[in-house]
């Protein structure tokens, strides 16, 4: 077994949110939930080599086994791509969906390419905002569920003001998002004409929360058809930046990486 640590989408050096790669690892998904637990990185992304040569990434949060993680996928592409004789792109699959993912090096970062997908249609009755939030919500849009392959619920606030001073109902946000197949909710708000922040809350621990998370970046911009930069980290003290060009054809979603020691 080969362990990597990296941070992904940091906004300045030595900055970003932790994931770990690990690479020939054959282990069962009890295991390897197991493993995500134990170590306690916001994920863990497995590198499966196939007998034909694809490559299928499993994912694990310390709680839970996902079907998609962009931070860690960054951190996998940093992997592969950074490799003695890589290529510069490469198309990978996730192991839950089986979705393909296009990796790329760019000189400004690493970048994952992918579509946008079906997200569940839920009654998103006008008081659930609130609930979810333990507060009374006045949002600037209705509320969307959107997906690149990890669907969120996304609530647009009024201002930076709003957003990090947010201290929702966790546990119902749990229950909320297992009952409706949803991976918890993004509340963002608008700072500059393609410039948004963003916290993620999907996780019963408030001291867990995200200091990035692409699959919301990815759904934002799918949501509103237009490419962004999204800050994130402000209030975990780890601020990220993640790039999100769009287009028709795809979606690519990405950042820095560095390897952490």
């Amino acid at each position: 077994m080969i362990i990597h640590l990296l941070k992904c989408f940091g906004a300045a050096p030595g900055g970003g949110n932790a994931a770990l790669v690990v690479e020939n690892d054959g282990s069962s998904e009890t295991a390897r939930q197991t493993f995500a637990r134990e170590r306690q990185v916001s994920a863990c992304v497995f590198l499966d080599r196939q007998a034909d040569g694809a490559i299928v990434l499993d994912y694990f949060y310390p709680h839970t086994r996902s079907p998609l993680c962009l931070h860690a996928t960054l951190a996998a592409a940093h992997v592969l791509l950074t490799a003695p004789g890589a290529p510069a792109t490469l198309t990978v699959s996730t192991a839950m969906r089986g979705q393909a993912l296009q990796l790329a090096r760019r000189a400004e970062g690493f970048f994952i390419g992918l579509a946008p997908q079906p997200a569940p249609v839920v009654m998103l009755e006008k008081y659930v905002p609130s609930e979810l939030m333990g507060q009374h919500m006045h949002l600037l849009s209705p509320p969307v569920i959107a997906s690149v392959g990890s669907p969120k619920l996304l609530l647009e606030v009024a201002d930076r003001t709003t957003l990090r001073a947010l201290r929702p109902n966790l546990e119902l946000i749990a229950d909320w998002s297992a009952l409706h197949q949803v991976s918890g909710c993004y509340a963002y708000c608008r700072t500059g004409e393609h410039e948004y922040e963003g916290r993620n809350f999907n996780h019963r621990d408030p001291a867990l929360e995200d200091s990035a998370t692409g699959v919301a970046a990815g759904a934002l911009s799918a949501h509103r058809q237009q490419s962004l930069r999204l800050h994130q980290g402000y209030v975990t003290q780890q601020p990220c930046l993640i790039e999100v060009q769009y287009s028709t054809q795809a979606i690519w979603v990405g950042g820095m990486v560095q390897r952490s020691t």
